[in-house]
């Protein structure tokens, strides 16, 4: 009778997807914003992308050599890591600082808590915070064509109008390396989706919720300029579609991907309407992450046959 049966514990669910796999699609997703930054941006751009990377891979290296874990890099994780960290800093940032933040991302938020799927907070935007609490000046400086000045999104903030709709579109404008063209993002948004690396729900949530607190609370009603302004800006799409949709730091129930966008949209609105920053995303994002276990707790489904006792009734 053992010939013919074989069993073994659950899930019995068989996929071809691997963690290195998953992360170099990710990474050919966000080859179009890449190139497209370093190209609009120029070589300090590549070289910040270089150093991210580099950096991030070498850091996991050595953090589970000297701890003597097995090496994982061949994964690709700390290569997303330090590629996102890139996108997400300023194209003339000193590339000593991005090492320092792709280090603060791969061992502190990452490694210190063991390792990938362990993590509390998605590393990439960790470190895009802890350089922006520790060089906020550089991290806010943009230079673009050789001209230094705000990013639209923070002339929107301070003037109340749209200026430049077609160019935060196309990415031709000053911004961090990899937020600026949304046509970028989005065609790395669709490889993702068509290949069901990322669930639409978190974004597709995410955004339209977004959209409808800027209807209430931005103070232009349901003006559509405005409204695209503000989703082509700060690193919206980049934020919705490749970080909040991080494994490790989003929830894995459908119904928990839904509270989950929606928390991350209310966020998002209320920092940039109410808040200094013109921006926001990270810290909804992150915020969020630590939310996760409560709303994977109250969004577990009912397992089949399951029936609550009159005590927890």
């Amino acid at each position: 009778m053992s010939d013919f049966y074989q069993v073994s514990s659950n899930p019995h669910i068989r996929d071809k997807s691997t963690t290195a796999s998953i992360m170099r699609d990710v990474m050919i997703a966000l080859l179009p914003a890449t190139v497209f930054g370093i190209w609009n941006f120029g070589i300090h751009a590549a070289l910040n992308v270089i150093v991210a990377v580099a950096v991030a891979v070498i850091a996991e290296a050595a953090f589970q050599h000297f701890t003597k874990q097995k090496i994982t890099i061949m994964d690709f994780s700390a290569a997303v890591t330090g590629l996102l960290l890139a996108l997400n800093v300023p194209p003339s940032f000193p590339l000593w600082m991005t090492a320092l933040g792709a280090i603060f991302a791969i061992i502190v938020a990452k490694q210190v808590f063991g390792g990938l799927g362990q993590n509390f907070m998605n590393p990439a935007l960790a470190g895009r915070v802890f350089l922006f609490l520790s060089f906020s000046q550089q991290m806010t400086s943009f230079t673009y064509d050789g001209v230094t000045g705000a990013t639209p999104l923070r002339l929107l903030k301070d003037s109340k109008e749209v200026t430049g709709l077609s160019k935060m579109f196309l990415g031709t404008e000053a911004g961090t390396i990899g937020e600026t063209s949304v046509i970028a993002l989005l065609i790395g948004a669709v490889y993702l989706l068509v290949k069901k690396i990322i669930d639409y729900r978190i974004p597709l949530c995410y955004l339209l919720s977004f959209v409808v607190c800027m209807i209430l609370f931005g103070g232009h009603g349901f003006n559509l300029e405005f409204l695209a302004a503000q989703l082509c800006g700060g690193g919206l799409i980049l934020g919705a579609f490749f970080m909040a949709t991080d494994y490790a730091t989003s929830p894995i129930t459908p119904t928990g991907r839904i509270v989950f966008g929606i928390l991350l949209g209310i966020l998002t609105a209320v920092f940039r309407v109410f808040g200094p920053n013109a921006e926001g995303v990270s810290y909804a994002i992150i915020f969020c992450n630590l939310l996760v276990p409560i709303i994977e707790k109250y969004t577990v489904p009912k397992m089949f046959g399951a029936v609550k006792n009159k005590k927890e009734a």
